[in-house]
């Protein structure tokens, strides 16, 4: 009877942890801790599709921390893997420094760019290229990461500019 009981916990903590590593892998984060700061450029509608989603949302909102996540599984760490930076950490100022702008009622057709300190072609990508750019690149990941491409930083290095 104790041994189906651990059997059944062993069983319900696989479920719960490969539910949350494909939310992980749906918000392009590499950890809980990182899923929760995602969430503050989320409204609570944009997590209706799993638990994960809303604990994060809830914990975010509440701004309770996370202490136990470890514990559990190492992706679910608070602490980002050294050296690396997740798909999601890689745009997050970006698409944060446009939602700040929304929130006040800014847009691309009212604001100069000068007036929040950016330069031209940032502020360019942040309104033409960032909604397609970011679906483009949510297309992608999967086949990134099939190739051996887990976060931003194992991606080869080009130049663009001289």
């Amino acid at each position: 009877m104790l041994r189906d009981a651990c059997d059944m916990r062993m069983c319900l903590e696989k479920i719960m942890l490969a539910g949350s590593n494909r939310t992980s892998d749906k918000w392009l984060c590499d950890s809980f801790a990182e899923r929760i700061e995602e969430m503050e450029l989320w409204k609570w509608d944009d997590t209706t599709g799993d638990f994960w989603s809303r604990l994060a949302k809830a914990l975010q909102q509440s701004k309770i921390s996370v202490t136990w996540a470890e514990q559990l599984d190492s992706r679910l760490a608070s602490v980002h893997t050294a050296g690396n930076m997740s798909w999601a950490a890689a745009t997050r100022s970006i698409r944060e420094c446009k939602i700040r702008i929304e929130r006040i009622g800014g847009s691309r057709l009212d604001t100069d760019s000068d007036v929040w300190g950016l330069d031209q072609k940032t502020w360019a990508l942040m309104w033409a290229g960032l909604a397609a750019g970011e679906a483009a690149m949510r297309k992608s990941i999967p086949a990134r990461r099939q190739a051996g491409y887990e976060s931003i930083s194992d991606l080869p290095r080009i130049q663009l500019f001289e």
